[in-house]
């Protein structure tokens, strides 16, 4: 079993920045490739970022690309979204989620372990 658990989130303007963290806990950290997924109300969950075992492979949504970054601190058992220039539409709560796999994904259903989110609302 893996338990994620988000802080950071908040309001924040846009043209501004947030950085999301999820801590894991219950199983080896580094055998898992994790994601960043959100969901805006009335919308289906998607695919933000997502970054391998060992950081080394990273993947974006188009609609983030060059605006947010993923990483992993594998020794704090954390995984970070660095969300710069955020928009509007960027408001949804946001997911982390690990997957017990050395590959990345962008498909929801691959994940096995999800946190409870935090809320990012960007004003205008």
């Amino acid at each position: 079993q893996v338990q994620l658990v988000e802080s950071g989130g908040g309001l924040v303007q846009a043209g501004g920045s947030l950085r999301l963290s999820c801590a894991a806990s219950g199983r080896t950290f580094g055998s898992l490739s994790m994601g960043w997924f959100r969901q805006a109300p009335g919308k289906e969950r998607e695919f933000v970022a997502a970054i391998s075992w060992s950081g080394g492979t990273t993947d974006y949504a188009d609609s983030v690309k060059g605006r947010f970054t993923i990483s992993r601190d594998n020794a704090k058992n954390t995984v970070y979204l660095q969300m710069n220039s955020l928009k509007p539409e960027d408001t949804a709560v946001y997911y982390c989620a690990a997957a017990q796999s050395t590959w990345l994904y962008s498909q929801s259903y691959h994940y096995d372990y999800w946190g409870q989110g935090t809320q990012v609302t960007v004003s205008s």
